[in-house]
């Protein structure tokens, strides 16, 4: 027994497994690692074809997709036109094409006249320029001609010229050059982005532009990407599409009629605004000189990207009297068939106000008053009403501050002598002198009077179209009832026979009633007190058909050189236009019954 249990525990026991060098507790922690980095490799996959999915599906499409995705789209810009059938279509004013940078990479250029001669007509440039540039040496990127349109670029590539190369980026484009060149203003060219100046692209430039994606990684110190980090992918958002208020076959006849008028007059320029009186929408926006967004770099001043409907301010002279004549009336101090007696002049303290024509006319009504466009008898319904009461008129007729409208750089207009006790500056004021204005803001105050006396805000915009389908549409906005709509018919009245009997009648159109008033006023001087000798700003302001306006219009010849009063320069361009706008509603000319 002794010896039995000495020789079994002589005996090596048994080991579990077959490699007699491994302990059984690494076998186990062998297998866990294993799993554990099973594990992590799965959870990776997982994260990089589900969670990180986008990231590298836009770093694997390349260079230009990646462009693509993180650079939004800019929104694009219609005015609307209106068929026979009534439908309305979207005419573009602002949109975005593909172009090309040609560039050069001189090292690579080995003969570069001949280069140079097989791209001088394609770029439209002299070839001895573009040697000279391509001679450069060890220059790896010479930009040679940006903004080349496709057809360009791809007969570029047909060239196959060693050294030479396309880089594709996004054009603005306005396919109706200068037409609409102040409502649209331009954009220009930030960090490879395109940033919106003056009018609609400058106030709407956060809009129209989008918001630019972004691809996000832990770096290290070095800010190199660390490969195994976490990545996020932002795609852009694309900019919204705007749709303006614009009708476009009366602003681009408007335009061209404008255009065509300031060069018959030999004028500095001038402007044409076209409003719906009900709803305050902006139908029509024109001035001269205008600029063409696609080149306004070639433009010779930066003051022609300043819109002069909105931004110049000025004297506006008779057009004027119909606020005095309605605000006096809407108060009850006169009546159309009141009567003073006109001696062709005023005295106020040292001052002598006269007649435009230095003429007295004797016993007057206030009908009259408004057809011969009498000074002093705009002073007349003024005093009636009271230099206070009638200051509150033009406040209360929008003279004096922004009317709201979505473009920057709008003046307010200057009436802060109204405010002064003397009482010349409440008379000069009542005929439209010693006070500015612009002509947005005039031909808002007469729209006034074709809606009832009631005030709309005057808009640009009608909808905003965003990336994602949603829109917002932009309702009229009424800002106050001005005057009575007893007050605001009558005035009507006395505005047609100042056109069917007054100084406007080369503003009528045959067979409609069009409510109406000229306005010829002087410059003042810039190197001290006083007027220009022999300079003026004709302007036509009106409405029509009086019985339902669908328009009110005002038109601005400045410094006609041929004619001196606004009946020879602006009436004749409101009817031409109002003409065209009466046609193109389809409003039938009323029935002229004669008698038997």
């Amino acid at each position: 027994m002794a010896l039995l249990f000495a020789e079994s525990r002589s005996r090596p026991a048994r080991r579990p497994n077959s490699n007699p060098n491994l302990q059984p507790w690494r076998w186990t922690l062998l297998v866990i690692i294993g799993a554990v980095a099973v594990v992590i490799v799965l959870l990776r996959l997982w994260q990089l074809q589900v969670v990180n999915h986008d990231v590298y599906l836009a770093l694997a499409s390349g260079q230009q997709e990646i462009y693509r995705q993180l650079f939004p789209k800019r929104g694009a810009i219609y005015a609307t036109e209106k068929s026979a059938d009534g439908t309305v279509r979207q005419i573009p004013l602002a949109i975005n094409r593909r172009a090309y940078i040609v560039y050069a990479n001189t090292r690579e250029v080995s003969e570069p006249m001949k280069t140079a001669e097989a791209l001088a007509g394609i770029l439209d440039m002299p070839a001895e320029a573009l040697a000279e540039i391509l001679s450069k040496p060890d220059d790896p990127y010479e930009p040679l001609k940006r903004r080349v349109s496709e057809d360009a670029a791809a007969g570029i590539k047909d060239l196959n010229l060693a050294g030479i190369g396309l880089q594709e980026m996004a054009e603005r484009f306005y396919p109706n050059n200068e037409i609409s060149s102040h409502i649209l203003g331009f954009v220009s060219y930030q960090d490879n982005s395109l940033v919106g100046q003056y009018g609609v692209e400058g106030s709407f430039d956060k809009i129209l532009a989008g918001t630019a994606g972004a691809i996000r990684s832990e770096q290290d110190a070095k800010g190199v990407w660390i490969p195994m980090a976490d990545r996020q992918f932002i795609p852009a958002v694309d900019g919204a599409d705007l749709v303006l208020t614009i009708d476009w076959p009366i602003q681009f006849n408007a335009c061209r009629a404008l255009d065509e008028w300031v060069s018959r007059h030999g004028a500095d320029g001038g402007s044409v605004v076209v409003i719906n009186p009900q709803s305050g929408a902006i139908l029509a926006m024109c001035g001269n000189p205008d600029f063409n967004p696609n080149i306004y770099n070639e433009a010779e001043k930066i003051a022609v990207f300043n819109n002069p409907a909105t931004f110049l301010e000025y004297e506006p002279g008779s057009i004027m009297k119909t606020m005095t004549m309605s605000a006096a009336i809407d108060q009850q101090k006169v009546k159309p068939e009141t009567t003073y007696n006109d001696t062709g002049e005023v005295k106020i303290g040292s001052y002598t106000i006269r007649n435009s024509d230095s003429k007295a006319y004797g016993l007057q009504t206030m009908v009259s008053v408004l057809q011969k466009s009498l000074n002093t008898g705009a002073i007349f319904a003024m005093r009636q009403l009271g230099a206070a009461a009638f200051q509150k008129y033009i406040d209360d007729f929008g003279f004096g501050e922004l009317t709201g409208i979505e473009l920057d750089g709008e003046a307010m207009g200057d009436i802060s002598r109204l405010s002064e006790k003397n009482e010349i500056y409440a008379a000069t004021a009542s005929f439209g002198q010693g006070l500015t204005v612009t002509p947005l803001q005039m031909v808002a105050a007469y729209a006034a009077l074709a809606n009832g006396g009631k005030l709309m805000k005057p808009y640009l915009v009608q909808k905003i179209t965003h990336a994602n389908g949603q829109s917002e549409i932009h309702e009229p906005v009424a800002v106050r009832q001005v005057v009575s709509e007893r007050t605001a018919a009558v005035v009507g009245g006395i505005l047609v026979s100042v056109v069917e009997e007054g100084h406007g009648k080369r503003a009528g159109v045959p067979g409609y009633h069009l409510a109406g008033k000229t306005g010829t006023a002087q410059i003042p001087r810039k190197d001290g007190p006083g007027y220009e000798p022999g300079a003026t700003i004709g302007s036509f302001i009106g409405y029509g058909p009086v019985e339902n306006p669908r328009f009110a219009m005002i038109v601005r010849i400045d410094r006609p050189r041929d004619v001196q009063f606004a009946e020879s320069s602006a009436a004749p361009l409101f009817g031409k236009i109002a003409k065209f706008i009466l046609q193109y509603y389809e409003i039938p000319p009323r029935e002229v019954t004669t008698a038997p």
